[in-house]
């Protein structure tokens, strides 16, 4: 039995808060239109992963793959959109920017979907155990951010990924042996909370270590927004202010990493549909071609014409 089927209703929303706290992209797509017959319901959800994997219904043999399709290209432009999927006819005039795909299934019915991209939230990684750390962490997890809170001997590179942001407030305790294992990581963000001073030395020491001059101008030391003489509090805010901002400017969202399958596809030479082509798609070979389809009633009527 296939698990991922057995996750529907809320259970698909679940899982899509799971899987953005893991930090994967997927796309979260809803059923909010359908005109029967057709398997997909209002309100029916299914999640798609860049990974590939599918939880919840979304729509029969026909519906799916093409949402599967669709599904990545959504996740590649990172914007939400409509899919539309039937006979065109059905819809009547449809929103600026929907995306219509000719579903010509034996149940006649049609579906329109919406597809909403879910990048994963910032990872943030603080390293130090001092009031401001504590604050910092505190508003960050406000905004859903994955936040881990850790102190100098307890980090290691192998907690970064390219798309961690990283806050050293060690305090000096160590900073030259955490930033060298940080910038190892080579992580979206890189910040120290430090005097001008201490950045000055810190700069000094890091360059005697032969690290990357792209990678040195691109530290920030120190961390956050001059808000000028400040509180730890204070401290905090400038610094996740700063963080917002490059977010929202969209430096920490990256390409996403597509690790779907993408089989190659083929044209149903019955109802002009675009079908994957693999086993599951119906293949007929006539003479040197193999021929996919829909569904079992199209490549019937294909080796009846053939028959003729």
């Amino acid at each position: 039995m296939d698990l991922s089927r057995s996750v529907e209703g809320w259970g698909v929303l679940e899982r899509a808060v799971a899987l953005a706290r893991s930090g994967e992209a997927f796309v979260l797509a809803t059923v909010v239109w359908r005109e029967g017959p057709s398997s997909g319901q209002h309100g029916s959800r299914a999640i798609y992963t860049a990974s590939g994997d599918m939880y919840g219904w979304i729509g029969g043999a026909c519906a799916e793959p093409v949402f599967k399709r669709e599904a990545v290209k959504t996740l590649e432009a990172g914007k939400p959109r409509l899919l539309a999927l039937g006979d065109s006819e059905r819809f009547g005039d449809l929103p600026q920017g929907t995306m219509a795909v000719e579903m010509s299934c034996q149940s006649e019915g049609a579906l329109q979907i919406y597809l909403e991209p879910v990048m994963s939230m910032p990872h943030l990684v603080i390293i130090g155990d001092s009031p401001m750390a504590q604050t910092l962490a505190e508003q960050a997890a406000q905004l859903d951010w994955t936040v881990e809170l850790v102190t100098g001997p307890q980090f290691s590179e192998g907690l970064l990924s390219e798309r961690s942001i990283v806050v050293v407030a060690t305090q000096g305790h160590g900073d030259e042996d955490v930033l060298l294992s940080a910038l190892k990581a080579t992580p979206a963000y890189l910040g120290v909370v430090a005097s001008a001073k201490r950045g000055e030395a810190l700069r000094s020491f890091l360059e005697t270590q032969s690290i990357d001059t792209a990678q040195l101008d691109a530290m920030r030391i120190p961390a956050g927004l001059d808000l000028g003489s400040t509180t730890h509090k204070e401290m905090a805010v400038a610094i996740l202010a700063e963080l917002v901002q490059r977010r929202a400017a969209g430096e920490f969202s990256g390409a996403v990493k597509i690790d779907a399958p993408q089989p190659e596809t083929a044209i149903d030479p019955i109802c002009g549909m675009t079908v994957d082509a693999v086993p599951t798609s119906h293949p007929l070979e006539v003479g040197d071609e193999t021929y996919y389809f829909c569904c079992p009633g199209c490549r019937a009527a294909f080796e009846s014409q053939q028959g003729a």
